[in-house]
């Protein structure tokens, strides 16, 4: 029989609200993400040293302006060359994988948690995480929202306060609630 963690990540109903092991999985990540955003920007060593027992691994030339956070930490995976903006949240009940060379804007939240439409499983503390893809060479404005099993193709730009429902093509520029393609992204500048 699995428990809680297992059926999370195999993007099964599970208790995530009541379960004292994922609970206690969250305080401790939410303690070291309270640690990261106290710490003084000029002190990059030590905000190294927070990420990298936040996330278990810190990729080469990243940017995490305070403040940050996640739930879990370990199911978000950075490439290398990316930049977070400030006030930027990771809901990783399943895996976050952002590719190289990104860039998301301040106030971006990715959300792989889905809830029960039946009040009486929601209101047993029943959740579905579903993981989130975002290729390399991506743009993300602010206030972006990515929704639980989203991939947004590489090379792809999506425009500030966009809700991102549904999968975005590659090289593909989209906005909106819900957020759309309007035409495919630029080769170079104009």
């Amino acid at each position: 029989m699995m428990n809680e963690y297992e059926k999370m990540l195999k993007q099964e109903w599970y208790d995530a609200n009541y379960d004292s092991h994922l609970i206690e999985l969250r305080k401790e990540v939410q303690d070291l993400c309270f640690e990261y955003n106290q710490t003084r920007p000029s002190n990059l060593k030590r905000k190294n040293e927070l990420l990298e027992q936040i996330l278990k691994e810190v990729p080469e030339n990243i940017e995490m302006v305070a403040p940050i956070w996640v739930d879990y930490g370990k199911h978000l995976k950075l490439g290398k060359n990316v930049f977070v903006n400030r006030n930027s949240y990771f809901m990783d009940g399943n895996y976050i994988t952002i590719g190289d060379n990104v860039f998301i804007g301040p106030n971006c939240g990715f959300y792989t948690n889905t809830h029960p439409e039946n009040i009486q499983s929601r209101n047993e503390g029943l959740e579905k995480a579903l993981p989130i893809t975002i290729e390399k060479n991506v743009w993300l404005g602010a206030n972006v929202s990515v929704m639980p099993g989203v991939t947004v193709g590489e090379g792809s730009v999506i425009g500030a306060g966009s809700i991102v429902t549904k999968d975005i093509p590659k090289n593909s520029l989209a906005v909106g609630n819900p957020c759309r393609v309007i035409r495919k992204t630029k080769k170079t500048l104009d």
